[in-house]
């Protein structure tokens, strides 16, 4: 399968509809966000690809669910080796940023950190402004003082 074929998988499972907060645009921005500081601190560009389009994807509730990370991880499980590829050590730094993402833990690994400080700064989606004290990179809560629009405009997204 290839990468636009999961990503069809990916939101034809999505629960919460195109309505969502944790949708596609929201997956779109944490990748970009993730790519911009991946390739800062050298991270694993393909777990941050495949974070951003998963750490939200099995999401039950739009607002309260604690057990979208780990389904989110156990999803990826299922998936890797039939609709994407990686190697373990691949596989478990992505399981961890899915099952751990929402729990306000920084972390040392350098693709871990990047998928998590990636979707924190995106929270201004949902009137929460990034708290750079929450980001785990230097760049995460250099960007995370930053007005949305000029975060966005600095990591590459396209604002319409």
């Amino acid at each position: 399968m290839d990468r636009d074929q999961f990503r069809q998988l990916v939101i034809e499972q999505f629960r919460l509809g195109q309505d969502s907060a944790h949708f596609e645009d929201h997956w779109l921005r944490v990748e970009a966000y993730g790519l911009h500081l991946g390739r800062l601190y050298r991270a694993d560009l393909e777990v941050i690809r495949l974070f951003a389009l998963l750490h939200d994807s099995q999401r039950f509730e739009e607002c309260y669910d604690p057990e979208h990370g780990p389904r989110a991880a156990r999803f990826a499980e299922l998936h890797c080796g039939k609709s994407f590829s990686l190697e373990p050590p691949q596989l478990e730094l992505l399981t961890e940023a899915c099952r751990d993402h929402d729990r306000g833990f920084t972390h040392r690994n350098a693709t871990i950190a990047c998928c998590w400080d990636a979707d924190r700064l995106d929270l201004d989606r949902v009137c929460i402004a990034p708290d750079p004290n929450y980001m785990s990179t230097g760049e995460g809560k250099r960007l995370a003082l930053k007005r949305a629009w000029d975060r966005q405009k600095e990591a590459g997204i396209r604002i319409s």
